[in-house]
């Protein structure tokens, strides 16, 4: 069955260029050569019939490289790197999501409109927070107004360092419990903010794809169902009744998507799918940042995918059919898209 990986990573060369004297960047090339090495991608790749990558730029997020007056031009760079592979190896990477500097959001709309129209990106990653700021601000509404309009997914990525401490009376965190803990705690912070800030409200189709199998929310579906029903009961100084939101709380966490990102775990991928459902739920491996540099992570995706007890229809749906879906793909095979598919929308835009 064909597989479209739609969250892998990948380093472009020339953003490496510009950007692999920064502290760890470096280090971690040379500790996963998958991520710049096109070579080595391809052959990790071989390893598994009919898969191919939707390709997105790996950590750090752009806005975290430069400022905002420098970001936009980080953006341009990774986004046309991304083209660039996509162009070469349309037989391995039908399309890729734009990077965009998120600490710019005016060059994100322009970033998105080139990307998209010029490149032929079909998505955008964005992250949790931004520089520490919430994505539910009002400065970062044109992005998703945007998509929307656009009708093309958002792929929301967690973000958080050390510097977030463990406990309050810690300067940093410890064991890498920012990234274990905390980056399943930001995307679920992060949905949850769009929830209650009403996006779905104002664009009810638009498609956000979370990270790691939808990160906490499947787990705790009882907090977000019957336990934020009482939104207010626990905090006091909370008036419910500022709430401008149309639905229940849980109705929104629904509307989102998720991917299969969990690192070959046969229960946390039962826990989402059984939330999601079959519909909302999209092949991807997190490659290449497993203890095998690459090939474990997709391996023990697809192996887990394939032994889940589901039609055959369902399955298709995961492994394929809602990432040609998402993001404009051909229905009987995965290409290239091509850029005059979307001018149409892209002109009533301007």
């Amino acid at each position: 069955m064909k597989k479209i990986d739609v969250f892998n990573h990948v380093l472009p060369q020339r953003l490496f260029e510009r950007i692999g004297e920064l502290k760890d960047i470096g280090k971690r090339v040379r500790e996963v050569p998958m991520l710049v090495d096109l070579d080595e991608r391809l052959r990790v790749m071989d390893k598994f019939p009919d898969y191919f990558q939707v390709l997105c730029a790996a950590m750090p997020p752009i806005e975290a490289l430069a400022g905002p007056a420098e970001s936009p031009e980080l953006a341009r760079i990774c986004n046309d790197g991304l083209a660039e592979l996509c162009d070469k190896h349309p037989d391995r990477f039908p399309t890729f999501l734009a990077s965009l500097a998120l600490n710019n959001p005016d060059a994100c709309v322009d970033e998105i409109h080139r990307a998209v129209n010029e490149l032929g990106a079909r998505g955008v990653q964005i992250f949790s927070n931004v520089g520490g700021k919430p994505l539910d601000l009002p400065e970062f509404a044109p992005i998703f107004d945007t998509m929307a309009a656009l009708d093309l997914p958002i792929f929301l990525h967690p973000q958080r360092g050390a510097g977030f401490a463990d406990y309050q009376t810690e300067q940093k965190s410890k064991y890498e419990l920012w990234w274990a803990f905390g980056w399943p705690y930001e995307t679920s912070v992060a949905m949850a903010r769009i929830a209650f800030a009403g996006i779905f409200d104002r664009h009810p189709a638009l498609k956000i794809i979370t990270h790691h199998g939808g990160a906490m929310i499947p787990f705790f579906e009882g907090r977000i169902g019957p336990g934020l029903d009482q939104l207010g009961a626990r905090t006091s100084g909370f008036d419910k009744a500022s709430l401008t939101i149309k639905r229940r709380p849980f109705d929104y966490f629904k509307m989102f998507y998720a991917d299969t990102a969990v690192f070959g775990s046969r229960a946390a991928t039962e826990c989402a799918l059984e939330f999601f459902g079959a519909d909302k739920m999209v092949f991807a491996s997190d490659a290449p940042f497993d203890p095998e540099k690459g090939p474990m992570y997709i391996r023990e995706t697809i192996r887990v995918i394939e032994s889940l007890d589901i039609p055959e229809a369902e399955r298709a749906k995961i492994f394929h059919g809602n990432g040609e879906k998402l993001l404009k793909l051909s229905e009987d095979k995965a290409h290239r898209p091509q850029r005059r598919e979307l001018v149409g929308v892209e002109n009533r835009l301007a």
